[in-house]
């Protein structure tokens, strides 16, 4: 029996061996996952985009300016000139922050009358806001004593009463935040699987050769071969957003069908790079595997379960190569905030441009296979 064991796990080691993207994806993928994983997500975010809306130009102002940008919470990236200019970047998620100096502001602080500061968050990410709010008045309050020196009675009281308006999502609901991710996320999830296997089933089932028989070029054969799944991602969103609106009660703010010709965009992007996996696994066992690995970073890298913008700059820049980055701004800017396309331009390039490069790629390597 001994034998017989020791001769099948000697016989498993060589088939492992030789089974080239297996053996990686057992080995290396846990290690590139931890290091990175656990530099890149943090709970409690910062350097978190903020915008400042100047009404008058004093020495206070540049001081909250300075003191803002002093500390870890906020990144103050932009001087906002106007209420529309703070609108555009906030339903654009340009910002998450907007800090509104109302005019008058540093006489008041003189005379004692404690005036309001307007801070206005985009509470659509509760998690990402909510720590950085608690924080913001001690900053200010700090940066107002220590630069500008003001009257020791002034420091004994409240120099400003902070004022917080929190947009699209007021009672800071985690619903309103996670169901929204969600048409992202199982999107991704099923349209990847569908179309990984679509190419390795065909030569495991002896398929392949009548198919390569029949007078079609490759790009026509990918094209065949999504465009089924589109309309079938196309009523998974569908019943996900029915599902979303009628029992969570999601809002529906912006236009459904600019939401529904996005969604279309998003659903090819993502068909399109399940189908490039298929194209570079010699088996059905390593589409799934690279499916997998290719999914696990749009959840945890993607501002779905995490704050995008408490991440690492690092970080950011790899989540911005994932297509649910795009697309989870692109549904909770419609669906909370009532974006439009000049508000989400971006984004549908980004997704635009993520769909020629898979499809350039799934086109490329399946030539090399018809070789």
């Amino acid at each position: 029996m001994f034998g017989r064991v020791s001769a099948m796990f000697v016989k498993e080691l060589l088939q492992l061996q030789r089974d080239r993207i297996t053996f990686a994806t057992m080995i290396a993928i846990p290690l590139i996952q931890l290091l990175l994983f656990g530099f890149a997500i943090n709970t409690e975010p910062r350097n978190l985009p903020t915008a400042v809306l100047m009404q008058e130009d004093s020495d206070l102002g540049r001081s909250i300016l300075s003191g803002l940008r002093n500390t870890a919470y906020f990144d103050v990236r932009r001087v906002a000139h106007s209420e529309a200019e703070v609108d555009h970047m906030l339903k654009s998620g340009d910002v998450l922050f907007v800090v509104e100096i109302p005019a008058g502001f540093a006489r008041a602080v003189r005379r004692g009358e404690t005036p309001a500061l307007l801070v206005i968050a985009d509470a659509s990410d509760p998690v990402a806001t909510g720590s950085a709010l608690g924080a913001l008045e001690t900053a200010v309050t700090m940066a107002l004593l220590r630069d500008r020196g003001l009257p020791a009675v002034v420091e004994g009281t409240k120099l400003f009463e902070v004022l917080q308006h929190r947009r699209y999502n007021p009672e800071g609901s985690t619903q309103l935040n996670i169901v929204p991710g969600l048409l992202g996320t199982i999107l991704t999830m099923t349209m990847l699987i569908f179309t990984a296997l679509s190419v390795t089933r065909e030569i495991e089932r002896g398929t392949m050769e009548s198919l390569l028989s029949m007078p079609i070029r490759p790009v026509e054969i990918m094209l065949g071969k999504i465009a089924p799944y589109v309309v079938v991602g196309f009523l998974q969103a569908l019943l996900i957003l029915v599902a979303g609106v009628f029992i969570f009660d999601v809002p529906v703010i912006g236009n459904i069908w600019l939401l529904a010709l996005l969604t279309t965009l998003f659903i090819t992007v993502n068909l399109s790079i399940g189908y490039t996996f298929s194209t570079l696994a010699g088996n059905q066992l390593q589409a799934i595997q690279m499916t997998f690995m290719f999914f696990l970073p749009n959840i945890l890298l993607s501002g779905f379960m995490f704050p995008f913008a408490g991440m690492p700059r690092w970080a950011q820049w790899i989540g911005e190569a994932l297509p649910v980055t795009h697309y989870l701004r692109i549904v909770r800017g419609i669906l909370l905030k009532g974006a439009t396309l000049s508000d989400l331009g971006i984004e549908a390039l980004a997704l635009f441009g993520l769909m020629l490069v898979a499809m350039t790629i799934a086109v490329t390597r399946f030539r090399q296979t018809l070789d």
